[in-house]
């Protein structure tokens, strides 16, 4: 950074310790890419997301950067943000159009209400008869405590590993290459898994209670 660069791709904290430090100047930058804005601005991010922004951005300003954000969900309160750093005439690009709540056609969809104590025996069920001793699978849970419960429970008779934000990043790699290439087959995680994951060949995936 010391001998100038073209691209800075950073975390939100790790970007503004630069700033703090003196290490890092935004006030030339022309360009700002935000990703995953609906997360950026709500889960605890805000605060950081402004405080590095004010360094760049000069109210009612010509030549403020060009802003670019991108979510796969934009909630209106994203938009209300958004327009503080936005100019006046902004470009909409919508890839999906009015299809968001239309779900793939090759997908079944199934719900099966049981007690919360009878869970881990259904999952166990579930993934047996719907994808079976080789079908890969993936179950949400909604906390990292469930997936560990869940991941070691004696109902899920297929090799099983979980995955969540205590697990540190390095293991979370070798975890998801073993689920990727076939090393055990069912994979229990937290929502750290419910973005931004290819993994082909999915047979079956289960939430374990309806998302909040």
């Amino acid at each position: 950074m010391r001998s100038g660069i073209d691209i800075l791709v950073g975390t939100p904290g790790r970007i503004k310790d630069h700033l703090q430090s003196g290490k890092l100047d935004l006030t030339k930058v022309k360009h700002v890419v935000l990703d995953e804005v609906d997360q950026m601005l709500d889960m605890g991010f805000a605060e950081q997301v402004e405080d590095i922004l004010r360094v760049a951005y000069k109210k009612d300003s010509e030549d403020n950067p060009q802003t670019l954000l991108f979510s796969a969900t934009c909630p209106h309160w994203v938009y209300d943000v958004a327009k503080k750093y936005m100019k006046l005439k902004y470009e909409q690009i919508d890839l999906i159009g009015k299809r968001t709540q239309k779900a793939a056609t090759t997908v079944e969809h199934l719900a099966i209400e049981c007690h919360w104590s009878q869970r881990a025996a259904v999952i166990g069920d579930v993934i047996q008869v719907y994808s079976g001793s080789y079908g890969r699978t993936i179950v949400f849970c909604e906390t990292k405590k469930e997936a560990n419960e869940l991941a070691l429970n004696a109902s899920i008779k297929q090799d099983c590993q979980s995955l969540h934000g205590d697990i540190p990043q390095k293991q979370r790699e070798i975890t998801l290459k073993g689920f990727r290439n076939g090393s055990f087959k069912v994979l229990v995680a937290t929502n750290v898994a419910a973005r931004g994951l290819d993994i082909p060949e999915v047979d079956l995936v289960v939430q374990s209670s309806p998302p909040k």
